[in-house]
């Protein structure tokens, strides 16, 4: 099974999102840290990844540049509601499929995962 995963430390957000995405029918997985997230079992399963930009612990701009150490495809989309310019241009440089500003709307978040799912049935 594969499974859009939800990385932010909080709880409402990972709780809304995946709600959200239950509803249209994706399964996922919801993690309150970057660290719980790359120590899963399960993220070779992940279709993509939410990522919070700032998290305690492991900031998510960290995470993205260990999947890429690790040579993990899979599709990254920021979420945050601290988004500088230069955040935002350090991101997708490094391979992010979009960048979300919070609050963002149902339909913007689901077509950035439908173009994540894309890219990584296309680099499969």
């Amino acid at each position: 099974m594969s499974f859009v995963c939800i990385v932010d430390d909080d709880a409402s957000i990972r709780s809304g999102v995946g709600n959200l995405l239950k509803a249209v029918g994706y399964s996922t997985l919801a993690f309150s840290s970057g660290e719980e997230f790359l120590a899963s079992p399960l993220i070779d399963d992940a279709l993509c990844v939410l990522l919070d930009v700032r998290m305690r612990g492991m900031p998510g701009l960290e995470v993205q540049r260990r999947l890429n150490a690790d040579h993990r495809s899979i599709p990254v989309v920021f979420m945050s509601a601290h988004g500088d310019g230069q955040t935002v241009e350090r991101a997708m440089r490094d391979g992010a499929v979009g960048f979300l500003r919070k609050p963002f709307a149902e339909e913007v978040l689901l077509d950035s995962i439908e173009l994540a799912i894309a890219r990584k049935n296309d680099e499969a």
